[in-house]
């Protein structure tokens, strides 16, 4: 049997697997003989095709109708997309305004993996931004988003990030875990985070956490310019405005300070 014909046979099953969903949507349960009827196939291949999906909790049968329906899997999987798509929603506001007051590009990133992701960003309205940083990864020890969800998170897990090679991405970019590790212990202390050149040169920039309700730091919001605008001088200010703004999200997404921080 050629690969190809593997592949396609594949294709067509998840395809398959990806229907019965969306009729599972539309209707509250449904039996394998009517799915079948819906696909145009075999009663055979919707049952190997709902056994599987099952297997994986994305659907579930009912005992008492041997009827099928969507199983609580998809709002497992649903949860971190949702939770993301409200995190922006409800930070955008502050977002515009530290945007506004810093006269610089802000964004909204959480950990994703061993990468930063980018959910949001807002320019200044005076600006001409040419990157677009959503939905792009960067990586943690080189930006200052990175750094406060580093800073931030059990050692272990922490380590665990560290344990490889740093990419030196410009002749900034710190790639000791020594002096990494002194900087992240700064972070948690001064509440913010910088990077100088590290990611790219002539980009500096400055980030904050923003929390969970149960205190959990889930995000990181930052301040990013040219280094002609940015400057080492302004590190302090821009600081004070990001750590604000974390701190405004927080509480929007109903963080109580003194309530048990992570």
């Amino acid at each position: 049997m050629s690969t190809g014909f593997v592949t396609r046979n594949k294709v067509q099953s998840l395809d398959r697997a990806l229907e019965i969903l969306k009729l599972l949507g539309s209707e509250p349960e449904m039996r394998v003989t009517d799915l079948a009827r819906q696909l145009e196939v075999h009663k055979s291949t919707v049952f190997r095709l709902l056994s599987t999906l099952q297997e994986h909790g994305l659907v579930e049968q009912n005992p008492s109708t041997e009827k099928y329906r969507l199983g609580y899997g998809l709002v497992r999987l649903a949860g971190s997309v949702v939770s993301e798509l409200d995190l922006a929603r409800v930070a955008r506001p502050v977002l515009e305004e530290l945007a506004l007051r810093s006269g610089e590009t802000v964004n909204l990133a959480i950990l994703q993996g061993s990468q930063v992701v980018n959910i949001d960003q807002i320019a200044a309205p005076n600006l001409v931004v040419n990157v677009n940083w959503v939905g792009k990864q960067t990586p943690l020890h080189a930006t200052s988003n990175g750094k406060v969800l580093l800073a931030f998170l059990p050692e272990d897990e922490r380590q665990r990030l560290l344990a490889g090679t740093l990419p030196r991405l410009t002749p900034r970019t710190i790639t000791d875990p020594r002096t990494l590790e002194k900087q992240l212990r700064r972070v948690v202390e001064e509440g913010y985070a910088f990077t100088l050149e590290e990611l790219e040169l002539g980009l500096n920039a400055v980030a904050a956490p923003v929390r969970a309700a149960d205190g959990r730091v889930q995000a990181a919001v930052s301040v990013a310019g040219p280094s002609y605008r940015v400057t080492p001088q302004r590190l302090g200010d821009l600081g004070d405005l990001t750590k604000e703004a974390g701190e405004a999200i927080s509480r929007r997404m109903g963080y109580i300070p003194g309530g048990g921080e992570v």
